[in-house]
């Protein structure tokens, strides 16, 4: 078999919610509430990429990532970048990514010890359907009463750089040796190359295509999985039946059937397009 459906980890956060979003079955009143659901392979540390849905409450704490040389020093298999997909929102909701004026390294240090780097940052208002793509070293943080697919390289190392008082750990060292201390620009994207497939990255660490549904045929290098993520919609891809909020590794060559009302991601790694 090419295809593999993977297995959700639901993973507890304080700024999760208890209502989640449709298809996903709520935590118990009771219970802590789910911030992400992952979705892992039956060896998780070995693929290159990683797919959640984040679900926000509150806000995220501000944090950046190494790159992959930065994490290589640190002893770190790789660094990571990652992109997010809004599916819902509520009308305040923003996204802060990147300073809105240069920084120094002392100034990020100084403004993250006092607080002040929440009014330094470029919080954006989003709504649905709108996409970020944040390199590694952008200073960023998710804001509140978002849901969202995040699609990114296979690391958890954050460098928690401010956290609004909640009693967690921070990475000042980390977190500003990393940073990104200018302004963000948001990178090119390709758009729609044919009808029904959008790029929205290429490159440098992944390529993230948007389908439509019907069929497709899937050719993917002998040794590169790609990553099936349907927003909405059901299917076949290699004997595999999936729907919206599922996740399919595939590997190989397969024709994908999805229902003609789908919405589809599909990531793999490397600099191009297939």
């Amino acid at each position: 078999m090419t295809a593999t459906l993977l297995a959700t980890k639901r993973v507890e956060k304080p700024w999760g919610r208890h209502k989640l979003y449709p298809g996903f079955p709520d935590p118990s009143p009771e219970g802590e509430p789910i911030g992400e659901v992952w979705f892992q392979s039956p060896h998780p540390d070995e693929p290159e990429m990683l797919i959640k849905y984040l679900f926000t409450s509150e806000k995220l704490s501000v944090q950046d990532h190494p790159s992959d040389e930065e994490a290589q020093k640190r002893g770190l298999p790789r660094g990571k970048d990652e992109c997010w997909l809004i599916l819902d929102a509520e009308p305040d909701s923003t996204i802060a990514i990147g300073p809105k004026q240069k920084m120094t390294a002392d100034e990020l240090r100084a403004s993250a010890l006092d607080g002040s780097i929440e009014d330094k940052l470029d919080w954006k208002p989003v709504k649905a359907g709108d996409f970020y793509y944040s390199h590694s070293g952008v200073v960023h943080a998710i804001g509140a009463g978002l849901t969202l697919i995040e699609v990114q390289q296979n690391s958890d190392t954050t460098y928690r750089l401010y956290d609004y008082g909640r009693p967690r750990e921070l990475h000042l060292d980390d977190g500003v040796a990393v940073a990104d201390l200018e302004p963000y620009v948001a990178p090119l994207r390709p758009g729609m190359v044919e009808p029904g497939r959008n790029i929205l990255v290429e490159g440098p660490k992944f390529v993230l295509e948007r389908w439509n549904g019907g069929k497709r045929q899937i050719n993917l290098p002998e040794g590169k999985p790609g990553w099936l993520v349907p927003i909405r919609g059901k299917g076949v891809v290699g004997g595999v039946e999936w729907r919206a909020g599922e996740c399919v590794m595939v590997t190989g060559s397969e024709l994908l059937h999805a229902s003609e009302d789908a919405d589809l991601l599909f990531a793999y790694t490397g600099t191009a397009r297939l």
